[in-house]
């Protein structure tokens, strides 16, 4: 399973020894502008989908990944935990933006055990955070196999206080937080399941919020590279709004080709085409900034996620700039979906919403 790296990012990891794995977790995506809800279970072939929700969630309740107006999100979590009936207490959920530090670094060759007892100062160098203010994991991606006296590690970095911020809000809405993952790592599981990777397959997922667009590089199903991007939906909503002089809801219904009144469709095109040009270019930036530093690696295709991701023309736009095959994830694509439970136009039109939630479904305490 991929993505191990929650664990250690638990708010009280100490507290969680002695709790027997889980048999039923909730997964939240908590993002800047919605919340989603995913439960599954694991089946002989796979999984299954069990719950799925989605609640908006109003401007500024959560900023650039720091939860500013608690009381909206933990009244948001409890009436969806009522809404859709779910009885598990335990729940796993994932962070991503600034708080987030995640880094791929050389160092000398050893074993797992010894390098967690040395993270802390083989850490202090690439993360620009005081070493008491963050919760520290690593995964180990390439053993030492020519004699090098090196290896290569994943470093991740998390401050506390917004570990806290997003525990806090679940155990207000009276659930039990046991697995704090990262994005992109939650990502790389959904892929996992959903794809038929190669080992020799690199991919390029680009996910898409309200505020942030994560981009990672998988490669051999590991996460090796990733890059968080200040922009996302709310740049084009803010566009709109600042060129047509309306309000958030109409910027936002307009976004999604709705009509609203003083709005030009063409003039509205051109609007988003600019934003998404702005957009591309930096996702362009970022895989060229890998490959520099990655000798005989290419990429073989860009997978789109996030509420941006079916943003009119930003895909075209990105394939020819990249001159990459571009595709939407579908992350109930390897998942059972009893059709008389979930409607299946329904399960195309969000799917990308969901990829994170559904990464995050697969997590359990201890895996």
């Amino acid at each position: 399973m991929a993505g191990c790296f929650g664990e250690l990012f638990l708010y009280m990891s100490i507290a969680f020894k002695n709790i027997f794995k889980s048999k039923e977790v909730v997964a939240f995506d908590i993002g800047s502008s919605s919340i989603k809800l995913v439960q599954m279970s694991s089946t002989k072939g796979g999984w299954e989908l069990k719950k799925l929700g989605y609640c908006q969630l109003p401007p500024e309740a959560i900023v650039d990944g720091s939860i500013i107006d608690s009381m909206t999100v933990t009244s948001t979590l409890s009436d969806m935990l009522a809404e859709h009936g779910v009885k598990a207490k335990d729940a796993v959920t994932s962070l991503s933006g600034h708080s987030v530090i995640i880094k791929k670094v050389n160092m000398a060759a050893m074993t797992e055990e010894e390098l967690a007892e040395s993270i802390q100062w083989e850490a202090e160098q690439y993360i620009p955070f005081p070493m008491t203010d963050v919760n520290i994991d690593f995964q180990i991606l390439g053993e030492d196999t020519e004699g090098r006296g090196q290896m290569d590690v994943m470093l991740v970095a998390v401050k506390k206080d917004v570990i806290n911020d997003y525990t806090n809000a679940l155990k207000e809405s009276g659930l039990n937080p046991v697995v704090v993952d990262v994005d992109s790592f939650a990502l790389e599981n959904m892929m996992e399941i959903n794809f038929a990777l190669s080992p020799d397959e690199n991919i390029v997922m680009v996910n898409i919020g309200a505020s942030i667009t994560s981009i990672s590089v998988i490669a051999g199903g590991l996460t090796v590279f990733t890059r968080s991007i200040p922009m996302g939906g709310n740049q084009y909503t803010e566009e709109v709004q600042r060129r047509f002089n309306v309000n958030y809801k109409d910027a936002e219904a307009a976004k999604r080709g709705e009509d609203i009144d003083g709005v030009d469709p063409v003039e509205l095109k051109s609007v988003i085409d600019t934003v998404s040009m702005n957009l591309t270019v930096e996702i362009k930036r970022s895989m060229d900034f890998f490959l520099a530093g990655s000798i005989d690696m290419f990429i073989s295709k860009i997978v789109l996620s996030g509420g941006g991701a079916k943003t009119m023309g930003l895909s075209d736009m990105l394939k020819e700039r990249a001159a990459l095959d571009v595709e939407l994830a579908n992350p109930f694509g390897g998942i059972e979906c009893d059709p008389k439970t979930f409607d299946p136009e329904y399960l195309k039109e969000m799917a990308p919403f969901f990829s994170v939630g559904v990464g995050l479904g697969t997590r359990r305490l201890g895996d």
